[in-house]
Order: structure tokens, then sequence, then C-alpha cells
């Protein structure tokens, strides 16, 4: 039996105590009984064996992946411009967020911190709905008198993100709990410049090809400032060393041959 634990389920807010208490519980159980366990993140592997160390756990890592390709839409951009005409956006004048509507994912504080930083570009934040989040932030942060931030929905056309993704000027990450994050792998492969959340899954995806920051006051915004300041050579440089990292050590060739590679050695 292989089981991939994916991340760390049981820290998720949205959880009730209860329900938390089962995450950790089946994934106890799971560790106990699975006879490989592959982690897609090396933290995740270092957390199993150091909180799981009587199971004497038998472990993998292999990530997971993500395509270097341009967007399919590269030579047919009106999709593209209609999305651009009705968010009221432009190519290289947002920042992007892209991931669920979750606590976790540190929302508030990237907005809170964008609304601090001198930019005159946007916020475009592509997300799930959660009504009671929403609310909530609005209540705290009042994003709305900001006009530079812009919920714009949803997008589920994988070209259409890709190319909304390259056109970005920065793309923010805020995710901090769980392994490999795809969103923050496509984001390496598509866009030049990443600002980053400094925790140890992403700096061992991203590594030296892309900025951070911490959840300190002033951390994110400064960094923002900062990006706004870089030349075209800096930011083509940081965006050459992500898909490079991507390239070596992401790519879905990689990844497939590491689970073939695993599967044999089993049989």
């Amino acid at each position: 039996m292989i089981i991939n634990p994916d991340g760390h389920e049981f820290l998720r807010s949205k959880w009730t105590p209860p329900v938390r208490m089962y995450w950790k519980l089946s994934e106890q159980i799971m560790v106990k009984h699975a006879d490989r366990i592959i982690c897609d993140s090396i933290n995740i592997e270092k957390y199993i064996h150091k909180c799981y160390e009587k199971y004497r756990p038998s472990t993998a890592y292999i990530a997971y992946g993500a395509e270097l390709r341009k967007s399919q839409l590269e030579k047919d951009t009106s999709k593209l411009d209609e999305w651009y005409r009705e968010k009221k956006l432009a190519r290289k004048r947002y920042y992007l967020i892209v991931g669920r509507f979750i606590p976790e994912n540190n929302y508030e504080t990237m907005i809170r911190e964008f609304m601090q930083s001198r930019t005159d570009k946007y916020l475009a934040v592509i997300t799930t709905v959660n009504d009671s989040l929403f609310v909530e932030l609005e209540r705290k942060l009042h994003f709305k008198e900001d006009p530079r931030i812009k919920f714009v929905g949803t997008v589920y056309d994988k070209e259409l993100l890709m190319e909304i993704r390259e056109g970005a000027y920065a793309y923010i990450h805020g995710h901090e709990v769980g392994g490999t994050n795809p969103s923050l792998l496509e984001a390496l492969g598509s866009t030049e410049l990443n600002l980053l959340l400094d925790v140890g899954f992403n700096r061992e995806v991203a590594e030296d090809g892309a900025l951070y920051w911490t959840k300190e006051k002033g951390s994110l915004s400064d960094l923002i400032d900062k990006a706004e300041q870089m030349n075209i050579g800096e930011i083509y440089a940081l965006g050459d060393k992500a898909r490079k990292r991507i390239k070596q050590s992401y790519s879905w060739n990689y990844i497939a041959d590491q689970y073939k590679k695993l599967f044999l050695s089993l049989f």
C-alpha cells in the first residue's frame, strides 16, 4: 500500500476541533500501516520521520509537477483581451494572487500589506467564493475603499489562466499549510517575478528564484515597493532562475519518471 499524505490537513482553520483530531488520527494510522509513503515536499518527509519515528516509516520524496510551455492562447489573445476589458486590467499592470479563499492562505496579510504599499498597479485576486471570509476581511480592512483591489472571480480555463499569469507584473503567494503547492509551481513556470511567504515549503521549491516576505507588519508592503523599483534585467533574471528550478526538479516528465522507478523497485 503506497500513500501520498498531501499536506498538514489537520492544521487548516476551516475544520472544527473534532475534525482536526480526526485528520491527525487518520494521518497517524496511515503512517503506521502504509508500506511506502510518498511525500511531495522535503519538509513533509522530515515531519513524517520526526513525528512518527516510532513507526520507522518508509518514505520517498516525489514532488508535484508543472508545465513550462507558453499558453496556447499566445497567438490568439482575443480571449485574454476580453478578460482584461471585463476586469479593467492591462498586461504588466497588476499583481496576481491565485488560490482558495481560506484563512491559512493569508489573504488578510496580503491585502492589508498591498493596501499599505505605494504601487499604482492593481491587485487581481483569482479565488473561490467564501462569503463569510470576504465579509470578515472587508470589516477589518475596508479594502473596497481601495480601487486597486480587484476580486475577479475564478478562472477554470487552463490556457487563459496561464496567460493571465504570464501577463502579471508579479505573483504573490501566501500559502503556508501543505506540501508542494501546484499554484506556486505554475507561477514559477509562468510569471517572471514571484513574491512568496517565507516558509519551508515555499523556499524548498523556489530557492533563489523568488523574493520572500514574512507576516510581520511592513514586510510584504516593503517588498512590493522594492519590486516596483526593479529593472527589467533583474526581473528576467529571477524568472530565468524560477523556470530552471521547475525544469530541473518539477517537470512532469521528471516526476512521472520518479514514480515509474518507485513502482518498478517494489515489484
